[in-house]
């Protein structure tokens, strides 16, 4: 477990650029914190690091996922906030998408306990008028150094 203060929005684009770094075909991000904290940003910084630096990422809030061709392997970005059931996720190409690429997901919780193996846990907390990281690895990402 690593923690993390981000001051303000660069340092949580940052980090997403650092994760990106370490990321790989059959991982998954998942992003943890309330609305507001910062895992929009997160995950922009890291789809713009695996893609281009001025890929268009809209949040996928009301599409549920958005898919992207990276330099190296595609990815995947999943909001599960609307979801119900955590079939749904599966239904929308979750599995597919980790067999080629990797997969950004916010409000992981949504899976109730269903989350891939491989993958890296980021808990954003509001913390004054900054953030607070909570990183946890699992699976091939333990043991990964990450660059931040």
């Amino acid at each position: 477990m690593t923690a993390v203060r981000l001051a303000d929005e660069a340092a949580t684009a940052a980090l997403g650029r650092a994760v990106a770094a370490m990321l790989a075909p059959g991982e998954a991000v998942c992003l943890s914190g309330p609305l507001g904290a910062g895992k929009s940003t997160l995950a922009r910084a890291l789809i713009r690091a695996l893609t281009r630096p001025d890929e268009d990422v809209p949040s996928p809030t009301f599409t549920l996922v958005q898919f992207y061709e990276g330099a190296a392997f595609p990815v995947a970005h999943f909001d599960l906030y609307r979801l119900t059931d955590p079939d749904e996720a599966y239904e929308i190409g979750l599995d597919e998408a980790l067999e080629d690429g990797a997969a950004i997901i916010e409000w992981p919780q949504r899976l109730q306990g269903r989350l891939p193996s491989a993958r890296l846990d980021i808990d954003i907390a509001l913390d004054g008028d900054a953030r607070r990281a909570v990183i946890i690895p699992h699976g091939a990402l333990e043991g990964r150094k990450l660059e931040f």
